[in-house]
């Protein structure tokens, strides 16, 4: 018997919606839906493969417990009541000995579940700890800029209005790869409308080569670029005089402060043009209205929360927040709870006491402090506090995916110090290198086995995920797995956790619009009408009400109140003596549709259509350096000496010839156990973590370092 059931993939960050054809309880095939509002049909080769993932042979099916030490690879199966059991005995121990503070959880990216349901295992667990592996480097640096400047996030995958805009400008993201259904909205702006589109990129990707203007920025150099345009904007009185007058704070500080960055001195620093800066600046301001788009290519140097307020003032400067085709403030229906609720909303945070104990919450107030918007440990404070015990001993992680070992900075820094800790559960699909080092590993259900809310990437509407098979083996939802161990913990308080189980979970996250869970997998979408200058009525949620192009905030915690940039701090005029030995610059995570981030190499279909990490250089340095296509080389670089990683030589004209971009999340599931390759071509095996670090939220220059390459 076969059946078609209306989903919502999970394979990335998009969430597309997906028709999941079963037959005989076996998910057969995956196609896209046509009438979801996201991707309208479109389904890239991640949910088509996706099937490959459910049934894969590798596939953690059963509870492990470590059976001998660390990396033998000997493990026993348990049952669910034997490992939960277990682990909460041993968390009960180590909270008596140590404390709640000791006890952790880290996750990876969203949109998995694993993002709220780790989170709130740890509160309830008393301990403020949670991680995760890239949010210093991804997103909460433009969640900081842009909750400072206007009070919300606009620029990222919600926010930009593409369906209208006259003039979209992306600015370090390749949305065609990395949010592709997003992406090909402004394909067809371009196209069909004849929108204008800039990009900001070093290398010539696809969407660069359909762009108007393409500036070939020098990585790291994004702020003051940002700045240059600012300056033009205000120098020529390109800027919405109405709007800033009404609406801003801070507009004569910010004007003296751009004056700083003419496009001549801009033009330096960015290796851009100053005639282009110049162009970019009037296009986008005076083609109205305009959209802007940013990504994390501009978040993982030290100039990153910084480089987002200029980015938002820019919008602001233009009048461009809040209108029709402009970036958008995003609606929920009413009565919904939203995952933003889940990780920030006041009503699921500890109280201030014990936030004040979350680590680095002193070092990065922003991201660690009981006022940040986004709370989280910066990733490499949990890894100093596992191998030193400063500021206080951690010896318990509840690991919710993201594989920290080879996502993390300084990657064989992280496998020595979970080394280290009393207690490491891993929840995850596959035995990665970070599982290896786990003491108990359970297995989770993938999207196709879940009943779940989306939202994260949604403007104004919400999607229900509806399970398509039966969880296989004995996996199960991530939130089912919390749920389960708080109520085998009598000291856990339950505030956190309080549903019985993730059916009640689902139907409280909607039953304040009136609904049940059922209702809402009957209606699949639902739609909330968007709203316009919403700030004439209630103003912006900052201090002074407006936006704030000098921030209060900032002011208030000591950090610059304006727009700045500070030179990388390995980079060819900050450290001009180690070009002799270092003469490239190195950029790294740039998407590929293939993988999201570690995950895929294991799916056959994926790892056939790019089976190799590559390293993009240009045919000139290749040339000069004896390097031919395909040819295998070491990567090197002065952050983290002594170290070299390997990777597949693919020239190109497409990139500078002065950087070299080299893929992420490299670790190979066929090599052997327990590191499976994860340090031979995991470029974050040559980058760290250590300082210098961006002050505000800890940004560590995975894009922008120096480098040297050989065969």
């Amino acid at each position: 018997m076969e059946k078609i059931v209306r989903s919502v993939c999970q394979a990335c960050h998009c969430e597309c919606g997906v028709f999941v054809h079963v037959r005989d309880g076996v998910a057969i095939r995956i196609e896209g839906d046509k009438s979801h509002l996201m991707n309208r049909g479109f389904i890239c080769v991640k949910g088509v493969a996706y099937p490959e993932l459910v049934y894969h042979s590798d596939r953690v099916r059963y509870p492990l417990r470590r059976a001998g030490e660390w990396g033998e690879g000997k493990w026993e199966r348990i049952s669910w009541d034997e490992a939960l059991d277990g682990i909460a005995r041993k968390v009960t121990k180590i909270k008596e000995k140590y404390g709640a503070e000791s006890i952790a959880a880290i996750h990876g990216t969203g949109p998995r579940s694993s993002l709220y349901s780790t989170t709130l295992l740890a509160y309830a667990l008393g301990s403020p700890n949670v991680a995760s592996v890239d949010l210093h480097i991804c997103f909460a640096p433009s969640v900081i800029a842009e909750f400072s400047t206007i009070g919300e996030s606009v620029m990222m995958e919600r926010g930009p209005d593409y369906s209208s805009a006259n003039c979209i400008m992306v600015w370090g993201g390749n949305p065609l790869v990395s949010h592709p259904a997003r992406g090909m909205e402004i394909i067809e702006a371009k196209r069909e409308r004849n929108a204008k589109l800039i990009v900001v990129d070093p290398r010539r990707t696809l969407l660069a080569s359909e762009a108007d203007l393409w500036l070939q920025v020098r990585p790291g150099t994004d702020a003051a670029l940002a700045l240059g345009m600012i300056n033009t904007i205000i120098e020529e009185k390109l800027y919405d005089e109405k709007f800033i007058s009404n609406w801003c704070y801070g507009f004569d500080a910010l004007r003296d402060r751009a004056k700083n960055y003419p496009p001549e001195r801009v033009a330096e620093i960015t290796w851009v043009l100053a005639d282009k800066v110049k162009e970019a600046a009037r296009i986008y301001a005076t083609t109205k209205p305009a959209a802007l788009h940013h990504r994390v290519a501009i978040e993982q140097n030290i100039n990153s929360v910084q480089t987002n307020r200029a980015l938002v003032s820019l919008i602001a400067l233009t009048g461009n927040i809040g209108v029709k085709g402009g970036n958008l403030f995003s609606t929920r229906p009413t009565g919904y709870v939203g995952s933003a609720t889940l990780l920030r909303g006041k009503e699921f945070r500890p109280d201030p006491e014990i936030e004040n104990k979350r680590i680095g919450s002193k070092e990065f107030p922003f991201i660690s402090g009981p006022e940040a918007p986004l709370p989280f440990v910066h990733p490499i404070l949990l890894v100093e506090a596992i191998s030193t015990g400063k500021p206080y001993p951690v010896k318990a992680l509840f690991c919710g995916g993201g594989n920290p070992v080879v996502n993390i900075q300084n990657s064989k820094a992280v496998w020595e110090a979970l080394k280290k800790l009393e207690l490491n559960v891993v929840m995850d699909f596959f035995m990665t290198p970070t599982a290896e080092l786990a003491d108990y590993v359970l297995p989770v259900a993938t999207w196709v086995e879940r009943d779940e809310c989306c939202d994260q990437m949604y403007m104004n509407y919400i999607s229900a995920r509806q399970k398509a098979v039966e969880p296989l083996f004995e996996s199960w939802d991530d939130m089912k797995i919390a749920i389960e161990l708080v109520k085998r913990i009598p000291w856990a308080n339950s505030k956190f956790l309080p549903w019985k189980d993730v059916s009640e979970f689902n139907n409280w996250r909607v039953q304040g619009m009136g609904i049940t869970f059922e209702d809402f997998k009957k209606k699949g979408c639902i739609l909330e009408p968007m709203k316009y200058k919403e700030y004439e009525e209630k103003g912006f949620s900052t201090p002074t009400k407006k936006v704030e192009l000098y921030s209060t905030g900032f002011e208030k915690y000591g950090y610059d109140p304006l727009p700045s940039y500070e030179e990388p701090p390995e980079s060819p005029l900050s450290t001009p003596d180690l070009l002799e030995d270092y003469p490239l610059i190195l950029i790294s995570g740039g998407r590929c549709i293939q993988y999201f981030h570690s995950e895929g190499r294991q799916i056959l279909s994926l790892r056939k259509l790019t089976p190799d990490p590559e390293i993009e250089v240009h045919p000139d340095t290749a040339r000069k350096l004896g390097i031919a296509e395909g040819n295998w080389v070491y990567v090197e670089t002065p952050r983290v000496k002594g170290e070299k990683v390997r990777f597949k030589a693919k020239l190109t004209a497409s990139i500078h010839p002065k950087i070299v971009h080299a893929r992420h999340g490299w670790w190979f599931p066929e090599k052997p156990a327990p590191e499976h390759g994860c340090f031979d071509s995991n470029v974050n095996v040559v980058l760290s973590g250590a300082p210098p670090r961006e002050r505000i939220c800890g940004s560590v220059p995975t894009r922008g370092t120096l480098c040297r390459i050989y065969k």
